[in-house]
């Protein structure tokens, strides 16, 4: 009767936990999707999205568009338009309607892989909506849904491979698939290939290699049926559009927060290769290098929040959006127990810090920061550096630090120890 009654205490519990954190996160992306409408959010890029895949159904040139009052150009591969046609079946109030709502759903899944991933067990639904709660209103979140961008699509497909169990028939379709709609997760599928190669010299064939197999797999599929069907712009693109960075955006702009726009704004101009090209290449080597020793040393979660750190600092264009990787960066610090570490580079990416400068496309204002503004606008790269600093010693441990011991765990320790037999020996008769 008592066990009984515990259960149903902890199922009451459960359940109350989830509807008060269902309540709250409700409250809190409702008033997010008020704050985004007073605001007038353009939801430009999604505009940008909708006009590629018109275009594609005109048959017309897909790297000639101009889309928007800013005549923004297509930057994605040809695969990323095929999946952009069905927004074309919506009026423009509709899809920003529901790309805002897919965006928001979206998120709620982002966290949940990022916590699992980082604490390597079952994440409770009450505490899931909490995180989500909270978590919609950093700086990358909100541009993210500020501009209808596919971000969080983008850091699922990634998070999904990584979180499956080794071997799964299916594990490295999502980095395939999202290397084929944008090309920075090919880093992720590049970690994978050494770390397998590594492995497969001492075990053969291994999960890591299957896992890059399938990720080739994926993306070679979903570009050659692009092809097919566009075979120009397929052309086009991968021997012209892909080597043309300027096409994404101005290098110096604040959003900007890749080693290239810091090095930008620090050496007040457009074009620091100079000095941007050898640092990103050894922040490559190095971040490589502790993502694949933590690959290698089982740490999955230090693996990935690596290479993210890497990939986005490496990167010709990060815009600030494609930070919402901080999610599990942040996560994967209280998992190390660093509770002050986590707070800090939180509160960095909900600071809004690199609008709080002067900032513009005509003037190109960021051009003539001082040393003030240029820290603002270097503060995601300086908390990525740090935490790869981080990170290559951490890895370096024997065990992984965990700050919450799993169910088994906490069981396992529960349990209380039998005492060992004492054996009776015979003394000689005498």
């Amino acid at each position: 009767m008592t066990v009984l009654t515990s259960v149903f205490s902890r199922v009451t519990a459960d359940r109350r936990s989830v509807l008060v954190g269902a309540a709250v996160c409700l409250l809190s992306f409702t008033g997010f999707w008020i704050a985004q409408r007073a605001a007038a959010v353009s939801m430009i890029d999604v505009m940008v999205y909708r006009a590629e895949g018109r275009t594609v159904l005109d048959g017309l040139d897909l790297y000639a568009m101009r889309a928007t009052r800013a005549g923004l150009p297509t930057t994605y591969p040809p695969f990323a338009a095929l999946l952009f046609t069905p927004l074309t079946l919506l009026g423009v109030p509709e899809m920003r309607t529901l790309a805002t709502a897919g965006n928001l759903l979206l998120l709620i899944v982002f966290v949940h892989l990022s916590l699992r991933l980082t604490f390597r067990k079952a994440v409770r639904p009450g505490a899931l909506l909490w995180v989500a709660a909270a978590a919609v209103w950093c700086e990358p979140v909100w541009t993210t849904l500020r501009y209808g961008q596919i971000n969080l699509l983008i850091g699922i497909a990634v998070l999904w491979d990584l979180t499956r169990r080794d071997g799964h028939r299916w594990a490295g379709v999502g980095i395939g698939l999202a290397t084929a709609v944008k090309l920075t997760p090919a880093l992720f599928a590049v970690m994978l290939l050494i770390t397998g190669l590594l492995r497969f010299r001492e075990a053969g064939w291994n999960p890591w290699l299957r896992k890059t197999a399938v990720a080739v797999g994926a993306f070679l599929t979903a570009t050659l049926a692009s092809a097919v069907i566009l075979p120009y712009d397929s052309r086009r693109f991968w021997t012209d559009i892909v080597f043309r960075a300027d096409r994404v955006g101005r290098v110096e702009a604040a959003a900007n927060q890749s080693l290239r726009g810091v090095f930008a704004r620090v050496l007040h101009t457009i074009d620091p290769a100079l000095w941007w090209l050898p640092v990103a290449a050894v922040v490559a080597v190095v971040g490589l290098a502790v993502s694949v020793t933590a690959a290698r040393r089982g740490r999955t979660a230090e693996a990935t929040v690596a290479c993210a750190a890497t990939a986005l600092l490496i990167s010709p264009i990060s815009w600030s959006h494609h930070w919402v990787w901080c999610m599990p960066m942040v996560f994967l610090l209280v998992a190390h127990g660093r509770a002050e570490w986590a707070a800090a580079t939180g509160m960095g990416f909900y600071s809004y810090a690199l609008w709080r400068v002067p900032h513009g496309a005509v003037e190109r204002l960021e051009l003539d920061q001082n040393r003030t503004q240029m820290t603002l606008t270097a503060l995601y790269p300086t908390m990525a550096l740090g935490l790869l600093v981080y990170l290559s010693v951490a890895v370096r441990e024997e065990r992984p630090p965990v700050a919450h011991p799993s169910a088994r765990e906490v069981t396992v320790a529960k349990q209380p120890t039998r005492p060992k037999r004492r054996t009776r020996t015979k003394e000689p008769a005498g």
